[in-house]
């Protein structure tokens, strides 16, 4: 029987319409696979939502209904979903609790729009989609074009093809917490 690093332990992915499909389920399934426990959050709970590939995902829960304090860290996949969450209150202020909490912040590909919404990648080294690169430059971060940044408790990565670096740098910080 393998060990479980990270049973029993909480992590918070977000979900909508025209997320990216692997960036989704790769880490969440690595996230499992680890022991941890995954709460897929929506704007509503119970409801499914079409990836950018058209892979469907239910939600495990509403995002109104949760609290930074119940989870070990978040992970936000990319697609066209973060420009749509990064609008909602509720999404930037569990992204700032998180962060100010030290807990892990991880962001993949169109994800990082979302810390950039909720302020928190100031001064912080990260990478993304070129396509935002500006974007995280004018927020203030400091872009490294790398398959994966891990710089304190943020996690970033540029594309699907970068996640097999994006998990392992997830599960370096949470072995740390």
């Amino acid at each position: 029987m393998s060990q479980k690093p990270l049973a029993n332990q909480r992590i918070l992915m977000f979900v909508d319409d025209i997320y990216e499909d692997l960036e989704l389920w790769y880490p969440k399934l690595r996230l499992i696979e680890a022991g941890a426990q995954v709460t897929l959050a929506g704007p509503a709970a119970g409801q499914v939502y079409q990836g950018k590939n058209g892979y469907p995902c239910k939600s495990d829960a509403r995002i109104a209904d949760m609290n930074s304090t119940d989870f070990l860290g978040l992970v936000v996949p990319g697609g066209f979903m973060p420009d749509k969450l990064r609008r909602d209150p509720k999404v930037l202020s569990l992204v700032r609790e998180f962060s100010a909490a030290g807990k892990l912040v991880a962001a993949i590909c169109h994800g990082g729009w979302i810390p950039i919404s909720a302020g928190v990648y100031r001064g912080v080294r990260v990478t993304g989609s070129p396509g935002i690169k500006d974007d995280l430059i004018n927020a203030g971060a400091i872009w490294e074009d790398s398959p994966v940044v891990v710089d304190r408790h943020f996690v970033s990565s540029r594309k699907p093809d970068d996640l097999p670096q994006f998990c392992e740098g997830i599960l370096e910080v949470l072995a740390k917490k």
